[in-house]
């Protein structure tokens, strides 16, 4: 695994140990960059299941201003250390071992509002469309955010999700990118029909 473009193009990641961490290839990672970028100026990421730290590492090569990463396995935090660090990123990112439910809570204090969201959960997580849901109506999404969701590709997520919309969805083998956008009318109605 290696940064793909931007400032920190060609350093070495380390992977985390074991078999829990199902890194983001770098074919999928060039494959979510083009879609949602390929470069940014400036804004907030959050990494929500970091694991490697891969995803906002890119985002922060790319562009960004800081990133949040956040992921409850302390093995997976050691090393979004050592790879952000590695990247020469480590004065532009928030590292936090966490809950992903907790953490958005937690960021809901702060005031933070992000540009870019990457949620790449343990596929035996499906519930990503709860808390996008969850961080719209804790207004941590600006409102240019982009939402990129990696999931297992037997699994569909709703084409709407209160303002936000399904952008793009993309099948690599066994995994799937499904990007969000906000809606271009604005409309923050929720996709049941009441108000959000």
């Amino acid at each position: 695994m290696r940064v793909i473009a931007g400032e920190a193009k060609g350093r070495a990641l380390k992977a985390v140990p074991g078999m829990n961490t199902r890194p983001t290839t770098d074919k999928v990672k060039e494959a979510i960059f083009s879609m949602i970028g390929p470069y940014f100026d400036g804004g907030w990421a959050l990494d929500l299941f970091a694991g490697t730290g891969g995803l906002g590492i890119e985002a922060l090569s790319r562009g960004m201003d800081k990133a949040v990463f956040v992921d409850m396995d302390r093995a997976s935090v050691a090393v979004v250390r050592a790879n952000v660090a590695a990247a020469g990123m480590a004065a532009r990112a928030e590292i936090y071992t966490n809950e992903a439910g907790r953490a958005v809570k937690a960021l809901q204090k702060r005031g933070q509002r992000f540009s870019a969201v990457f949620l790449d959960p343990p596929y035996r997580l499906t519930h990503m469309d709860e808390l996008i849901a969850e961080l719209q109506e804790r207004e941590l999404l600006a409102d240019d955010a982009v939402i990129v969701v990696e999931h297992d590709a037997s699994l569909a997520y709703p084409e709407r999700i209160g303002a936000w919309e399904r952008s793009k969805r993309a099948e690599y083998g066994e995994t799937a990118v499904t990007v969000y956008r906000r809606r271009e009318d604005g409309n923050t109605e929720a996709a049941d029909g009441q108000e959000g």
